[in-house]
């Protein structure tokens, strides 16, 4: 028990099951029939269904809007929260964090529950709103705390070379931030599209989104498929992280 290795332990035991033995599972099924043989039809027959790919254009469409919408709203805000003359109060932050203290199911059965109330019909609008109010704290944060430990020499020295203040935000505030605006559409954009519960019942389900098909194949047994499915999900979020990684070392060495 003296060695620091020792307490790594349980993380150890915990990434192995929860983790590791899951992902193993779901490639294990993906590349199996119902039989128990190796096939590929599962892949075969999710890129030769046109309502699968037609639902994954959806999802993808619907997470780019969402995404976009995110970063219209959430960058500012991160920028008013991250600006001491203009927040004084860590209150403000605090109410940011809140809507998260509560369940994400049960913030989205309020939401839809208030647009029964107003009579407002459910779609694909209301799916983006719901989807902005779930995720908008999640693109707000990575960029707050990068802009709150951004060096504010930089800018000093911009604004005593002559900058303006707007060339000052956008020539040397936004490139500085950008690793937080990367880590914010990560943290947005792939669960949007993996997630099933919120257009469910934000659209009375006629809107289905990939991760729609991934639990009704489950729910119907069909693991093969539906684990090939999650593993086509698990590449595209596999690919996204290094594309990640390599832009924002591009930023950093741009800075650099």
């Amino acid at each position: 028990m003296t060695k620091r290795s020792t307490w790594a332990l349980p993380y150890a035991i915990f990434l192995v099951f929860f983790v590791a033995l899951p992902l193993c599972l779901i490639i294990f099924y993906a590349f199996q029939d119902g039989a128990g043989n190796f096939t590929l039809d599962n892949f075969t027959k999710f890129f030769t269904d046109a309502d699968a790919i037609g639902t994954f254009a959806l999802s993808l469409e619907v997470a780019i809007e969402n995404t976009a919408i995110c970063i219209l709203l959430g960058y500012p805000a991160a920028w008013i929260l991250a600006n001491k003359k203009l927040n004084k109060s860590a209150v403000t932050i605090v109410l940011f964090i809140l809507p998260m203290w509560i369940n994400a199911l049960m913030r989205t059965l309020a939401t839809a529950e208030l647009f029964h109330m107003l009579g407002i019909q459910l779609g694909k609008g209301t799916l983006l709103i719901g989807m902005v109010y779930d995720y908008l704290p999640f693109m707000i944060y990575p960029i707050y705390n990068i802009l709150n430990k951004m060096d504010k020499s930089y800018a000093e020295a911009a604004a005593d070379l002559g900058a303006t203040p707007w060339q000052v935000f956008w020539k040397v505030q936004v490139p500085l931030s950008m690793p937080g605006v990367i880590s914010g559409v990560m943290m947005v954009f792939m669960p949007t599209v993996s997630t099933f519960a919120i257009s469910e019942f934000l659209t009375n389900n006629k809107i289905k989104l990939f991760g729609t098909i991934i639990q009704e194949n489950i729910n119907s047994s069909m693991w093969n498929y539906g684990a090939a499915l999650s593993l086509v999900m698990l590449v595209i979020i596999g690919i996204t992280s290094l594309l990640q990684d390599n832009k924002k070392e591009d930023v950093s060495g741009g800075i650099v």
